[in-house]
């Protein structure tokens, strides 16, 4: 039985590139974080330490950078598009592109021309993939914060004698949602509107956390991932992760005072992680 070289890639991770535009007084910014991973047939460079067909981290740092400038950064789907399909068309060795970009959120400060005030700690996200199978465009958010005080309830779940937790039908219902949306392969090229969409989808998601009555986490997670489908076409499947952020009910009797729902004490771990995919037949 012998002993192979399994799949393997590299790039330059964590780029972090801030591309401000000021082609008039009132400027734009944009805040990213790009990672790049390269395929192809790198053996030599494993087997034998041969670099002849790798071309270097180095260099695909300064590409993010360059295409920054010449190709501009509007919409990081498109931006991500760009440099896979540079990496994969224009470099030799290179049969396959994954471009995955993180985007800080930021705001204008009373409406200033050229000062802006993070937002946060929410984080728009992209990954594109580009190889001999095709072009696949995964957007996303992650560390979206929320949190209901009340129309969720925990209740009828399955016990044992282990169990120690009570039911409710009033409880805080917290997360951080982690959410990404695989666009269908037809949609890819034919206008979709990058910017637009993450917006609506992330209000979707909003919505639905809010104003679903929630009898689980998981109920809540198929409704917004369904709404999502239902409002947009161009999306294939979405996934959904939501650490259950368990805030419970501090027990204030010992002060002489009651707590009607009022004082919580915010854990920070262990937690529940719901994940659930919502996808079409």
């Amino acid at each position: 039985m012998g002993i192979v070289l399994g799949p393997n890639q590299y790039g330059k991770a964590e780029n972090r590139l801030v591309r401000i535009y000021r082609e008039t007084e009132r400027h734009e910014i944009r805040d990213i974080t790009v990672t790049t991973a390269l395929r192809g047939d790198f053996a030599a460079a494993h087997l034998a330490g041969d670099q002849a067909q790798v071309l270097p981290t180095d260099t695909q740092k300064n590409t993010c950078y360059a295409y920054a400038k010449e190709r501009g950064l509007r919409e990081i789907e498109e931006y991500a598009l760009g440099l896979a399909r540079h990496f994969v068309d224009d470099v030799e060795p290179v049969t396959g592109a994954t471009i995955s970009v993180d985007e800080l959120g930021w705001q204008r400060a009373q409406d200033h021309d050229h000062t802006w005030v993070r937002t946060g700690p929410e984080v728009r996200t992209t990954e594109v993939t580009v190889d001999a199978e095709g072009t696949t465009v995964t957007s996303g958010l992650k560390d979206l914060v929320l949190l209901k005080s009340t129309g969720s309830e925990f209740a009828g779940f399955l016990k044992d004698e282990y169990t120690t937790l009570a039911e409710t039908h009033d409880r805080i219902m917290a997360t951080s949602l982690v959410a990404r949306w695989r666009y269908t392969g037809s949609s890819i090229d034919s206008g979709v509107q990058w910017d637009k969409t993450w917006a609506d989808v992330r209000t979707i998601l909003i919505d639905r956390f809010a104003n679903v009555h929630s009898l689980a986490l998981q109920q809540t997670l198929w409704e917004m991932g369904r709404a999502v489908l239902e409002a947009h076409a161009s999306i294939a499947e979405i996934r959904l992760a939501a650490p259950n952020k368990h805030h419970f009910l501090v027990d204030l009797a010992p002060f002489g005072l009651e707590n009607p729902g009022e004082v919580f004490y915010a854990a920070d771990r262990p937690y529940g992680l719901i994940e659930a995919s919502v996808v079409r037949e």
